[in-house]
């Protein structure tokens, strides 16, 4: 529920106050324009986290398509800490290099609380 949560809340912020810091973040090579990059991402965001929390009989599907989203949007990560961009506070490169290791275990939770990473009894 926490990660459902914390996915509508980034989108919410993508698509209204945090717009220009996650503009900043999106890679001088992504051929998309920046502002229609955050707007998309604010959307799935917000869908995915809605679906989490509301779909629990399909909670392993959408922490699936979660973690891959996450893994979707990890070069963007890897290209603020290479272009050394400044944005949510992340101002060094020491600060951006820590943020990279985050990446993962929004990943780990993802699987985690879709059921990938739990042990699945057999029953007979």
């Amino acid at each position: 529920m926490a990660l459902g949560a914390a996915m509508i809340g980034a989108g919410v912020a993508h698509l209204t106050s945090q717009r220009e810091e996650f503009q900043a973040q999106v890679p001088e090579w992504f051929p998309l324009e920046e502002d229609l990059t955050v707007v998309g991402s604010g959307v799935v965001e917000i869908a995915l986290g809605a679906s989490f929390i509301a779909l629990p009989r399909r909670r392993r599907l959408v922490g699936g398509l979660l973690a891959a989203f996450f893994v979707m949007i990890f070069p963007g990560n890897v290209a603020q800490y290479v272009e050394g961009t400044d944005a949510f506070g992340l101002d060094t490169d020491r600060k951006r290099l820590v943020r990279l290791f985050f990446q993962p275990l929004l990943v780990l939770w993802a699987l985690y609380g879709g059921g990938w990473l739990r042990r699945r009894t057999r029953t007979d």
